[in-house]
């Protein structure tokens, strides 16, 4: 047994191994035998100390694993040894074994593999909650999705279609766009195209989209403030481009708009229950066929320094999955 740690903050290449010689199960906790773990964005924030949970020395990032159950600890219902399981966590899940909660932990349905599994955990996640208790999606709403060809743009791509809503999605290369229409959008624009603004509202008849969704900030978000539609809604998911924007309020009174901030693990402390609930949901559409996790790349767990760089580059789509 392994873990990935970081004893100095230094971005990605400061994760070092680190052998694991016990793990037990306390009460209310289950150990799980990790068999795959999903990389996030804020995977590499998280090294470097830039990310909001500012865990102490020594750390491992990663917070979405699938596995089996090895030990179940007093107190724990509803899982046994051997139970297929995913589990969502602030950080810790860069390991081949863990220690969760029993409250984190959800049984896998029959049929998915444990990479879809951790795939499906906090983007989707993210993705369901924003957009549909935060941002209130409706059917037949015109929703922009920014940086639509990766992990958390194309779950919000996917979960949108699902709704029933009209989805637009942006992405920075021909082929990009492409994955972004094979995933389900109904039209697609290259953000490097400084007149993407001006073609959002083509495409909606000069109204502006309903919903946006923005894991990128800087200035994509101050530009979407120009092709919002009169009370549409901004989901604020993360700022990938580095840069922290700040609203202009006079163009929130203007249109009536509303700027909307998800912090998606709060909801573990604030009200679980918004969690447990969207991963039924989210299992229920996996199963119906109406999302489904891209995997683009796997790579050894030991190697999850060249993951995250790679991921960082943004030249990666969908999901990467590190393998124990």
């Amino acid at each position: 047994m392994y873990r990935m740690i970081v004893r100095e903050l230094g971005g990605p290449a400061s994760l070092l191994r680190e052998e694991i010689h016990s793990i037990s199960a306390r009460p209310g906790e289950v150990v799980i035998d990790v068999k795959a773990v999903g990389c996030n964005f804020f995977d590499i924030l998280i090294t470097q100390g830039k990310y909001q949970v500012r865990p102490e020395l020594p750390f491992s990032p990663g917070a979405e694993v699938a596995g089996t159950v090895r030990e179940v600890g007093e107190g724990v219902e509803g899982l046994s040894v051997g139970d297929r399981v995913s589990a969502l966590l602030d950080y810790g899940g860069f390991a081949s074994a863990m220690a969760v909660p029993r409250g984190r932990v959800f049984p896998m349905p029959a049929g998915m593999t444990f990479e879809e599994a951790a795939a499906l955990g906090l983007v989707y996640q993210t993705s369901y909650v924003g957009l549909v208790r935060r941002a209130n999606l409706r059917e037949g709403e015109t929703l922009l999705v920014h940086a639509a060809a990766g992990g958390v743009g194309l779950s919000a791509v996917q979960i949108g279609v699902a709704l029933g809503a009209r989805v637009i999605g942006t992405a920075g290369s021909a082929d990009k766009l492409e994955l972004v229409k094979r995933n389900g959008a109904h039209a697609v624009i290259n953000y490097r195209d400084e007149s993407w603004v001006e073609r959002v509202r083509e495409l909606t008849g000069g109204r502006g989209a309903d919903v946006i969704y923005d894991p990128v900030g800087g200035d994509t978000f101050d530009k979407s403030m120009k092709c919002i539609a009169f009370e549409g809604r901004i989901l604020v998911i993360g700022f990938a481009s580095g840069s922290i924007p700040s609203a202009q309020m006079n163009r929130v009174l203007l249109k009536n708009i509303s700027l909307v901030g998800l912090h998606w693990g709060l909801y573990f402390k604030e009200n679980p229950r918004v969690l447990q609930e969207a991963q039924e949901a989210l299992f229920s559409l996996h199963a119906e066929g109406k999302i489904a996790p891209l995997v683009s790349e796997t790579y050894p767990l030991d190697r999850a320094s060249s993951a995250l760089v790679a991921l960082g580059s943004r030249k990666t789509t969908g999901k990467i999955v590190l393998i124990p």
